[in-house]
């Protein structure tokens, strides 16, 4: 028997239905944080402005563009505000998909992908290939428009089973694994101001950018606290942020028998 409400039914179906979905950010105080911190931080580094998030690529050549993540990777994640803001932005959804005791990744993953640049790939995989539990989801937030290659890809849920459960298949080739799931793929269409949230044990990737357009994101794993976890544990890689009281008693019970 299931005790959802109709309106939390209809989500949980959709999400099983399609594996991921796509909503308009749950809290827009939060979403502004992250815009606002990013933007700071960037401008920081490259010591002006920069008006069109579009375009920075015109800032900084491909050759540096690692070292210039890296640096915002860090430098964005030293904020101590920033996953607060990053979990309020999905909350809604997040509570729907997966519960309301989570745990979270302890830094958020920062992706930019120049036009035309090959270096920045994240050929079709798994996270639950790589040892992430399956029993996660990847809440992936966009700086810009992201569409067609800009985007990312998704295997669509419908073909879950039909390929990956037949070990004769199966290849560890991401270059065949790509080919052959190519028709059964569907590319993410997420504005600015948008998140997607997605299961990550889904294969997904993306390809060379062919827009004329740089893509920046984050992305960050959550899960149920008391769901089972895979190679990455409890404080190397994920922390509480919603546990309940009872939790918490009942963790530190001690019986006297």
């Amino acid at each position: 028997m299931n005790f959802l409400s109709k309106k939390e039914k209809k989500i949980s179906d959709n999400f099983l239905k399609k594996g991921y979905l796509i909503n308009a950010a749950d809290n827009k105080k939060s979403l502004n944080y992250l815009f606002s911190t990013f933007s700071k931080e960037i401008s920081k580094i490259l010591k002006k402005k920069i008006i069109d998030l579009n375009y920075i690529h015109n800032y900084i050549s491909i050759n540096n563009l690692n070292e210039f993540r890296m640096e915002l990777h860090h430098n964005v994640n030293k904020d101590k505000d920033i996953r607060f803001h990053y979990f309020r932005i999905g909350q809604n959804s997040l509570y729907n998909i997966v519960g309301n005791e989570l745990m979270m990744q302890n830094k958020l993953n920062l992706s930019i992908q120049f036009p035309d640049d090959s270096s920045s790939l994240l050929p079709i995989h798994s996270d639950a290939w790589q040892g992430n539990s399956p029993y996660e989801v990847n809440l992936w937030i966009p700086l810009v428009n992201c569409f067609r290659s800009k985007s990312m890809f998704i295997l669509k849920a419908k073909h879950r089973y039909t390929y990956f459960n037949n070990k004769k298949k199966f290849s560890s080739d991401s270059g065949k694994i790509y080919k052959t799931l190519k028709n059964k793929l569907e590319w993410m269409h997420v504005k600015k101001g948008q998140y997607l949230l997605f299961d990550q044990s889904l294969p997904h990737g993306n390809i060379v950018n062919k827009e004329k357009q740089t893509r920046i994101t984050f992305n960050c794993r959550f899960k149920s606290i008391f769901s089972p976890y895979g190679n990455k544990k409890i404080a190397e890689y994920f922390s509480p942020i919603t546990e309940r009281p009872m939790t918490d008693i009942g963790n530190n019970f001690v019986s006297p028998f």
